[in-house]
């Protein structure tokens, strides 16, 4: 399948994906700025560029549109695609604004095209590794779910834009772990949770909380928490990871590490195991350190051109990608009054209903 990328910052690692795989063919890419276009034409050797969103729109060979652009033209950028016939990927968060979610729903209907959310996470080893042992039956009923994302982010603060007062780690950085809860219990329907702005953020600029915890309540009961750090140091990678999921269950327990290929399971035999991947490095992660994970959006955007010529829905979907947006203003609304909030009453500001988000 032909695919076109708008927005060659967090792109970059798109473009590898689509350029290494053979399920894909990258047809053009996009960006505002020529000279970001020059310096990825340059990196792989792939000239098909333009400034022009229009002109990838207008490309009839296209089949798919990955957008990674920044969070308020979301909602923009994937209703044009849909409107000229393209499948789409769009980074998380999906969009950032709830009041443009049911036009968005209703162009998919109408279209017949898919809308996938690229939940990069999902798609690293161990948490694939972590999906399949849950489905296996390995651990058993799940009791419950524990996720973190804990990073020194200090250097992140030297972008302009990170002390603006729009940013938020809330959207930033718990949009990782919150969709390892959502993926395990997707019917949450209460949030409470407490954050402050610690004294290394206040004295880095920072507008609003980078120390954040949260507890979850299901619709069946089941409860999760997640909790995030953003602004000092973290642990030795040999003794913990900066982004972590643990499953819980009657007859066993797992967690998968991010960005570390590590992974564990004590299952319902008793027998404990620890996985590595360090063969995979290489396809994880191409560029400098661990950074632009071009491996898991290889692995996502496969899935997801798959999901197209076999006919089934790839997940995050549209619906999901929404629910999820929902649970974060929730949490978000939690941290401003100190209350528990329902996740209901938040989909009701904006005319919309969990029946309509539900798979």
């Amino acid at each position: 399948m032909k695919i076109g990328i708008l927005g060659l910052g967090e792109g970059r690692s798109t473009m590898s994906a689509a350029l290494q795989s053979d399920k894909l063919e990258l047809k053009m890419v996009c960006d505002m700025n020529i000279e970001m276009c020059k310096r990825r034409a340059e990196e792989f050797n792939f000239h098909h560029y333009t400034t022009s969103y229009q002109d990838m729109l207008n490309d009839a060979e296209i089949d798919i549109i990955a957008i990674y652009t920044p969070d308020h033209l979301h909602a923009e950028h994937v209703k044009q695609a849909l409107l000229h016939g393209k499948h789409v990927v769009c980074t998380k968060p999906f969009i950032d604004d709830l009041s443009k979610a049911a036009e968005l729903l209703e162009l998919v209907e109408k279209s017949g095209k898919k809308v996938f959310v690229g939940q990069s996470s999902r798609f690293f080893e161990p948490m694939k590794k972590q999906r399949k042992d849950y489905e296996e039956g390995l651990i058993g009923e799940l009791i419950t779910i524990e996720a973190y994302y804990h990073a020194d982010h200090r250097w992140f603060l030297e972008k302009p834009w990170s002390l603006q007062q729009a940013f938020k780690w809330l959207y930033g950085g718990l949009s990782h772990p919150t969709d390892f809860i959502r993926w395990y219990l997707p019917n949450i329907e209460e949030v409470m949770g407490y954050g402050m702005l610690s004294s290394n953020g206040a004295k880095g600029g920072l507008k609003n909380p980078d120390t954040m915890h949260f507890i979850f309540k299901a619709a069946d009961g089941r409860i999760a928490r997640v909790s995030g750090c953003y602004t000092g140091p973290v642990q030795p990678v040999t003794r913990d990871s900066e982004m972590s999921c643990v499953l819980r269950g009657t007859e066993g327990c797992s967690q998968g590490d991010y960005m570390d290929l590590r992974y564990a399971i004590t299952d319902k035999t008793g027998e404990e195991r620890m996985l590595t991947w360090e063969h995979k490095l290489k396809h994880y992660f191409r560029f400098e350190g661990k950074s632009h994970h071009a491996g898991e959006y290889q692995n996502y955007l496969e899935y997801f051109a798959a999901s197209i010529t076999e006919g089934y829905t790839a997940y995050p979907d549209i619906k999901e990608g929404i629910g999820t947006i929902a649970l974060l203003q929730a949490m978000d609304r939690s941290l401003q009054t100190g209350k528990p909030v329902k996740v209901d009453d938040i989909l009701a500001e904006y005319h919309l209903t969990s029946n309509q988000l539900s798979a």
